[in-house]
């Protein structure tokens, strides 16, 4: 829950009627003034394992400006985790619920006093930083402020897409300094050239290059106070730097400003991928102004607007959960270009005025199953670009992006799963690109040899002799295949379609019958032994974060393949049954700590996991699916700090209770089926673009009546256990009858299962 200081900090900020939506039949209008930042709470998965970003930023930004605290291991890889105390400095840059750690770029520290060089650490806590208290600090969409105790400053921070605004009170009468830190970074990230350059009395430029996550990250800054620098002291590392200009691998600089108590200092700081003039540019585009105030409400603005593209009614917990993790879904992809149009490739060469939005951080293995297909009915603006950016990719590194951060592949993950986000969009009728050039990019792709696929290509299983986490690749392989040729089929490329589509069904040669689990085959065609269901090892066994019981499922694009390969339907639910009910514990000392949120053996709090309960729909028995559903929500979806499972995956565990709370699923990330499941809020409309909207009704919804017991559409019956892609974008109204019993007929006959 809220502190009860931000709560009432929001209160008096907030003062609005919130008007719910007005309908009449076929037309659903948006109501203009509701207020959805209040509803939000940025502290929800701050604390355990969700490593969320907590800071300043608007939706999809470049700019994530917001505290960097002291590195404590895995639960800092956002470099904000709850529990810690200490404040090291502002950074511009964060990762959003990732399991690796990177960015945390251009540390900014207002200071009173004499200034340490070196960073407080846990067991050396006399360096640069402060301590704070939680109860002097405000989180909200676009602001936060906190006060930094050592130094009596108050510090407030918002942001533009490519600036980040600094407020600073000092409320001491020693000196007034901030402290420039380009060597700070978070997880693996480490500078390789930094500059630091004063430009007339109140600028200075630079940049930071660093090798980490991303492998050559270049981000170059300005920065503009709001009163002239009164003195600059230059330093690489400890070494002193004369004159007004400092380049080396780590470098530092203080700069002294006049203070009197209650002074206010202001900074902008614009971030570029190309350069500092492209920087200074980004802020007079941008913000030109000093009016602090003013660029905090346009942030807020942004956020409403963004938020308002699904408005619902839910009690009060639900209704916080709702918005937060629909603001979690907009962290990223985020702006990878400057004002003017400008970016840098993967190729690190500059392209001017390109005429898309570039986008990067792209955590495609977790975002391709829920992510993505959420952004197709509620960010229709965006898609194209999206696909512009992948085939831009595709064009400078010669394959499609796995996991794309900051100009760089990462490489990190399994699978090639930009492939399902572009055959998905060009489905759903986004084809603003190059069709033949995105064909060129998926095949291209489909036909490397990393990481197994040299065997995938010859239509053979990969040996687990040969290498690890083959079953987990190959599995994932075959989703990306199956919409290959989907939509090689469609471009009437006949021969490639028999081809991928062949591809789309390897996954059944590592299944092993006598168990019922998909398993590691050696290259003489023997299982994998010794084996365990239960056992996993962190990336050094047959799956990837995860176990056989988890990963035997991992088939969406072909269910009814999967439920043939155990005997019929009723093999299959025996089978399936067991996973949510085990009572038997992960096996493994490594095990991975990504298999959180467990029922039983399935793992809400990891990706691999999240289509599972959806798959008792393609039975017959979708009360199942509402049980488990509901059950999630109720344990691994909170109010709390720690109120989100697992790692938050730059939104795809968000986007998967976004998607569920309105009672569906994309079980097939691709073929714009959305399975039915269980609301947790009883009205949702869904706002897909300007005059088109379709609205979600839950009559009779309540804790103990989660269970569908029939369906009506646009006033008439409807007996499908899903809804389509194409009834979503038109105006439309879905009701969902609930019951506190399951229904002996809705979603049981084979006619009526999802496609």
């Amino acid at each position: 829950m809220l502190p009860n200081k931000l709560k009432d900090i929001i209160l008096a900020t907030i003062s609005v009627l919130f008007v719910l939506p007005v309908f009449s039949q076929g037309n659903i209008k948006k109501t203009p003034i509701a207020q959805y930042t209040q509803f939000v709470n940025p502290y929800i998965g701050s604390g355990g394992h969700g490593h969320v970003f907590v800071g300043a930023n608007v939706p999809f930004g470049a700019v994530q400006l917001g505290p960097s605290t002291i590195f404590e291991g895995w639960d800092w890889c956002s470099a904000y985790n709850y529990s810690s105390n200490t404040i090291l400095g502002f950074t511009h840059t964060h990762l959003s619920g990732t399991g690796i750690g990177d960015l945390n770029d251009i540390l900014l520290l207002p200071v009173t006093g004499k200034v340490p060089l070196q960073k407080a650490a846990i067991k050396s806590p006399n360096g640069y930083g402060s301590t704070f208290s939680h109860q002097n600090e405000v989180v909200k969409p676009g602001y936060y402020s906190v006060i930094l105790d050592k130094y009596k400053v108050k510090a407030e921070l918002t942001s533009s897409e490519r600036v980040g605004f600094h407020k600073y009170t000092f409320n001491s009468k020693e000196e007034a300094h901030v402290l420039l830190d380009l060597v700070d970074g978070v997880g693996w990230d480490r500078p390789e050239e930094t500059l630091i350059q004063k430009k007339g009395s109140k600028t200075l430029v630079g940049f930071r290059h660093s090798k980490g996550w991303a492998n050559d990250q270049r981000l170059f800054f300005a920065m503009e106070f709001s009163e002239e620098i009164s003195a600059i002291a230059l330093y690489d590392s400890t070494a002193i730097k004369n004159g007004l200009e400092g380049k080396g691998q780590k470098m530092k600089a203080i700069l002294d400003f006049k203070n009197k108590k209650g002074k206010v200092l202001m900074v902008k700081v614009g971030i570029s991928p190309v350069s500092v003039e492209n920087a200074l540019a980004n802020i007079e585009a941008e913000i030109p102004h000093w009016d602090f105030a003013k660029t905090v409400q346009n942030a807020d603005s942004k956020w409403n607007k963004a938020l308002a593209k699904i408005d619902i009614k839910a009690n009060a917990d639900t209704k916080t959960i709702f918005y937060t993790s629909l603001y979690h879904t907009m962290f990223a992809p985020s702006i990878f270009n400057d004002a003017n149009g400008d970016y840098r490739g993967t190729d690190k060469k500059v392209y001017k005025n390109q005429g898309f939005v570039n986008y990067t951080t792209f955590s495609l293995w977790d975002t391709y199953r829920a992510l993505h297909p959420l952004y197709t009915i509620i960010q229709e603006d965006k898609i194209n670009d999206i696909i512009k950016t992948f085939l831009a990719i595709y064009q400078q590194q010669g394959r499609l992006p796995v996991w794309h951060l900051m100009g760089n592949e990462t490489d990190c993950m399994n699978g090639n799963h930009s492939i399902p986000v572009l055959v998905d969009a060009y489905f759903k009728g986004y084809r603003n690109y190059d069709v033949n050039l995105a064909y060129e990019a998926l095949k291209k792709t489909a036909m490397q040899t990393r990481a197994g696929m040299d065997y995938v290509q010859k239509l053979q299983y990969i040996p687990a002799d040969s290498q690890f986490e083959t079953v987990a690749n190959a599995l994932e392989y075959a989703i990306d295949d199956w919409c290959i040729a989907r939509m090689a089929k469609d471009l009437n490329k006949m021969e490639d379609y028999a081809y991928f589509t062949k591809r789309a069904a390897l996954y059944k040669l590592y299944f092993d019958k006598n168990t019922g689990f998909m398993r590691g085959k050696l290259a003489n065609g023997q299982w994998h032994e010794p084996f365990n269901p239960l056992s996993s090892s962190h990336r050094k066994d047959d799956y990837v974060e995860g176990n056989a019981w988890q990963y035997t499922w991992l088939v969406p694009q072909d269910p009814y393949g999967l439920i043939d390969l155990f005997g019929g339907d009723q093999k299959f639910i025996e089978k399936f049954d067991q996973l949510f009910t085990l009572t038997e514990k992960v096996a493994g000392e490594d095990a991975s700590p990504d298999i959180s949120g467990l029922i039983g053996q399935y793992a809400q709090g990891n990706e691999p996991s999240h289509h599972i309960p959806y798959l008792y729909a393609y039975v017959g028995q979708p009360w199942k699916t509402a049980a488990i559903v509901r059950q999630v929500f109720d344990q691994f979806y909170t109010t709390k700090i720690d109120g989100i499972c697992g790692n938050e995956d730059v939104g795809q565990m968000s986007a998967w209770y976004v998607l569920s709370a309105m009672g569906f699923y994309a079980v097939n990330p691709a073929n714009g089926t959305y399975v039915f499941g269980s609301p947790a809020v009883d009205e949702a409309v869904i706002h897909y673009k300007e005059n088109i909207a379709f609205k979600i009704t839950a009559v009779n919804n309540s804790k103990i009546n989660k269970y569908i017991q029939k369906v009506e559409y646009n006033g008439k019956p409807y007996t499908k256990s899903y809804i389509t892609h194409e009834m979503i974008i038109k105006n439309g109204a879905l009701k969902l009858y609930m019951g506190s019993k399951p229904s002996p007929t809705f979603g049981t006959a084979k006619s009526d299962r999802p496609l």
